[in-house]
């Protein structure tokens, strides 16, 4: 069964072991709200509220903060165009509880890391976690919104204060969601529970009749990880154990840690839930609501084999993609790998498997679907198990050839103006200990520069050409950088010069993936910071994009020694936005920048040189 109300609150004796039963019980869904949809515009409270949450049956309850009580918090539901207008408002007391224990632990010699197990290990907390308040702002994730109403993340509320925002939803049909965004402690606000859904209806994806009603399902994935008592049980208390990697950053003099990854996936707020389904069509808006995990999603049989055939995916962050695109979990399309904030639009179709048995798993790098890979951080693979009944009344849907009608592909021939954008190595001079992104424009090479020279790239692209760089910022409180104007199209470029793979997040637009292209990075001296010879387009690395990545989207993977190219249109709205690694640590560590859309009319009188909203030639 799915459960759409409360969650199962049957009591469980905690288990003596660290060890907990998969797919004891039901998938619970999150109620639907659907702000007024007549020509008056009113307002909706949505409230934050400390929420005691039983994760899973052998669980003592966990203390959470969540939207309406709720974790996740309601699915907000509206039709295009209907402008609704929400008050955030934080209703957790000003005494209460920081629900998150924070540790840090440190790096064994050799197996499976000490983040895939739960508890603590003898790490002391931190306390400065836990004297947390609550400091809350929400942001609607994709939303086209003015940047007042967009979440910025210093304007966040304490206790009894609201944050009021206005919506227009004037956009195609898509799923959004929504999230806390404040400075510095997002990662352990999004952990606490403060997340939900957004869905935004229109008349072209009314007439696909696409399964609804009890056949639409959100999925709302995270991991998390719980602590023990002295005795070695699990307590239920939200864990955010990272792991350090470096003792003693010579930059800043403290311990550096990678982002958090934790053991235990929920689905919708539990853990490894099951959901009984017909043997018919379901949709599911499934998004990754993880601080930093990419989940890497196998559909398997009862044997553990990969299920062909059955898995179509029909839209992306920014809504429905042109062609339904197959799922087989082959060559082509192994796994839905899925990095924090990306939504997969997803159809699957049970009819030809009564009363049988799958589950959706999270698979290792080094071990099948399904098996356990500790060394390679999946403990545990389990996501959702799927009970398919007997038997229900004909499903008579068919799977449109062509979803959307009104997709516009945007190709390199729109007049548009370019940004380049680095992905550091954590080490790199003058740096914090973490990743930054560094802004760049680029610069005649002064005569008599010597290289290496601390913010000058230079970068060999595709044509042999070989430009030169001066970085113009890297941390979020640096100048502002990019003044866009409103309505231009952009091609924006991120090039990641470590190995870890970012997902860069930008607010208000959506964009389409152009192409990505390899670079040999090994000319880039992080402790110069700046490059001993050129960056080099690599063209004996053809990397072709994915074919379910060739929607509107406004979260994009980039690999280590990689460069994204990705081209938008900054169009519906004003005001200051942000851009940043949906890596929630990162983020919260500074790597992040904002940006500012106005009027082309108004940037013509621009006093800092900036008069066409084109950006700089990349």
């Amino acid at each position: 069964m799915i459960e759409r109300l409360a969650a199962d609150t049957g009591r469980v004796p905690a288990p003596t072991t660290r060890e907990l039963t998969p797919y004891l019980a039901p998938l619970t869904v999150p109620p639907v709200l659907r702000p007024a949809t007549d020509d008056v515009l009113r307002e909706t409270e949505i409230t934050a509220r400390p929420a005691w949450v039983r994760l899973h049956p052998q669980l003592p309850p966990t203390l959470m903060w969540g939207y309406d009580g709720q974790v996740p918090g309601p699915t907000i539901e509206v039709r295009r165009g209907r402008r609704v207008r929400i008050a955030w408002t934080n209703r957790i007391p000003k005494e209460s509880e920081y629900p998150v224990t924070a540790v840090e632990v440190r790096r064994r010699a050799e197996g499976a890391q000490p983040t895939t197990e739960p508890g603590r290990g003898g790490a002391e907390p931190n306390k400065d976690v836990a004297a947390l308040p609550a400091w809350l702002v929400t942001h609607v994730h994709g939303a086209q919104t003015g940047g007042g109403n967009d979440g910025w993340t210093d304007n966040a509320v304490g206790p009894g204060d609201a944050q009021l925002s206005e919506y227009p939803n004037d956009h195609q049909a898509v799923q959004w969601w929504y999230h806390d965004h404040a400075m510095n402690i997002t990662r352990w606000n999004v952990m606490a529970g403060l997340y939900g859904t957004y869905l935004v209806r229109d008349d072209e994806e009314d007439a696909l009749r696409l399964p609804s009603g009890e056949r639409e399902v959100p999925l709302l994935i995270a991991d998390r990880n719980i602590d023990t008592d002295e005795d070695g049980r699990l307590n239920g208390r939200l864990l955010h154990k990272t792991l350090i990697v470096q003792d003693r950053n010579p930059e800043t003099g403290k311990p550096v840690s990678i982002p958090f990854t934790g053991p235990y996936t929920t689905v919708n707020g539990r853990i490894w839930p099951y959901a009984e389904v017909d043997p018919a069509w379901y949709r599911f808006r499934l998004v990754n609501a993880s601080n930093a995990r990419i989940f890497h999603l196998v559909l398997i049989d009862e044997d553990g084999e990969p299920v062909p055939g059955i898995v179509h995916q029909i839209g992306s962050d920014g809504g429905l993609l042109p062609r339904p695109v197959p799922v087989d979990f082959d060559a082509e399309l192994p796994d839905l790998t899925a990095a924090p904030a990306e939504r997969f639009d997803l159809l699957i179709d049970f009819r030809a498997l009564a009363g049988r048995t799958l589950r959706l798993v999270n698979k290792g790098p080094d071990q099948p679907a399904g098996v356990a890979d500790a060394a390679g951080d999946v403990a545990y693979p389990d996501v959702l198990q799927f009970r398919v009944r007997d038997d229900c009344e004909e499903d008579t849907f068919e799977l449109p050839e062509v979803l959307s009608g009104s997709f516009r592909r945007l190709t390199h021939d729109i007049p548009h103006g370019h940004r380049l954008i680095l992905l550091t190595p954590p080490a790199t001079k003058g740096g914090g200990g973490h990743p930054e992104i560094w802004e760049m424009t680029e610069i005649e090479r002064p005569a008599g520069l010597r290289l290496p020279a601390d913010g000058i790239v230079q970068v060999t692209g595709p044509d042999g050409t070989t430009k030169t760089y001066r970085r113009t910022a890297r941390t979020f409180n640096d100048a502002l950088g990019f003044t866009i104007g409103e309505g231009s199209h952009e091609q924006w470029s991120f090039l990641n010069l470590a190995p870890i793979e970012h997902p860069m997040h930008i607010h208000l637009a959506d964009f389409q993936l152009l192409g990505r292209d390899s670079y040999d990075v090994s000319g880039f001296d992080p402790a110069a910071g700046g490059t001993r010879t050129p960056i080099r387009y690599d063209a004996g690395t053809a990397v072709p994009l994915a074919p379910n990545e060739r929607g509107h989207k406004d979260v994009f993977r980039v690999p280590g020694n990689q460069m994204l190219r990705i081209m938008g249109r900054f169009d519906g709205a004003y005001g200051r936005f942000m851009y940043h690694c949906h890596l929630l640590e990162h983020e919260d560590m500074g790597m992040m920048r904002p940006f500012v859309v106005m009027p082309p009319e108004a940037l013509r009188f621009s006093h800092d040189g900036a008069h066409d909203g084109h950006g700089h030639t990349g």
